[in-house]
């Protein structure tokens, strides 16, 4: 089987790399946390200690990273991916970063005889680790055939968007500011709902078979408030890092959008209050938060 490389072993990357593995694909990791590494190893991945020793292991190296600065810095810089890869190396990109850089980092690849594609992924951890992702991809059809193999390990809702190695992104960032919408939404409501005296499991069961139902709400209540665990699988400051993003979308086509600029502002006092570290479902805990302080006022 393929020699594969993966760089970003996060609550994302590390199932999706796991899966490669089970699927009997050898995957060479890299990540900044000694601990995962040791995990990932334990799952049966191979270490990479740089850029050079991955890049001469494989021709085929996928990048799953928080920011839009940490993928500029693993792919642009002095040593980086784009340097030491061997010509004809296709480079996944699943981020989820500023469409511009999908499109500068794809004519840098082209300029040294590399292959692109930007794939940004939506599903959560969830998804990831049962590889039920949805995957939206931009690049050319002859890399994306290339890809697709592997893909369709990690995915089961894979969509190529055309030529353009930023679609995807610009997709994947009206997906994001969507769950900034119901997030908050279900935060609010669930206060409500505790003030008039309800039961939340009542709630949940009738609006899940309603037209208030959505998946954020199932997944902020059902696997992380229901359970008071609010251990990130996607939290309130990477949340916040894709708003702006839309945000900067919205700039760029000179679109107005009041209700997401005002939102924006809400994430940002949540990540000020100290909840931007937590899973987006403790956007609950700063409605609680702010119901308080008002009260006190």
């Amino acid at each position: 089987m393929e020699t594969i490389g993966f760089i970003g072993l996060g609550n994302m990357g590390l199932p999706m790399a796991t899966n490669l593995i089970k699927a009997g694909y050898t995957v060479y990791g890299m990540d900044v946390n000694e601990e995962t590494l040791q995990k990932f190893t334990e799952l049966g991945g191979k270490v990479a200690q740089s850029n050079d020793e991955l890049t001469a292991q494989t021709k085929v190296i996928m990048t799953s990273l928080p920011t839009p600065q940490i993928v500029e810095a693993i792919y642009t810089k002095p040593g980086g991916l784009i340097e030491t890869a061997a010509p004809g190396t296709l480079l996944i990109d699943f981020s989820t970063v500023d469409p511009k850089l999908n499109d500068d980092i794809a004519a840098l690849s082209l300029k040294n005889g590399l292959n692109y594609l930007g794939a940004p992924v939506s599903g959560g951890v969830i998804g990831a680790v049962q590889s039920t992702l949805t995957i939206m991809v931009g690049g050319t059809k002859e890399n994306y055939e290339n890809a697709l193999p592997l893909l369709n390990v990690l995915g089961k809702n894979i969509f190529l968007l055309g030529d353009s190695p930023s679609v995807g992104t610009r997709i994947k960032l009206l997906n994001n500011l969507m769950i900034g919408f119901y997030t908050k939404g279900v935060a609010e409501m669930l206060v409500l709902a505790e003030s008039a005296g309800l039961s939340l499991d009542k709630v949940y069961e009738i609006l899940n078979v309603s037209y208030g139902q959505s998946k954020i709400y199932t997944r902020n209540y059902a696997e992380y408030m229901k359970n008071e665990d609010y251990q990130p699988g996607f939290s309130i400051d990477l949340l916040l890092k894709d708003m702006r993003l839309a945000q900067q979308m919205a700039v760029q086509g000179d679109v107005n959008l009041p209700v997401t600029n005002q939102l924006i502002e809400e994430y940002e006092q949540m990540s000020q209050d100290g909840f931007g570290h937590l899973d987006i479902s403790a956007a609950y805990l700063s409605a609680v938060k702010t119901n308080e302080k008002e009260e006190v006022l």
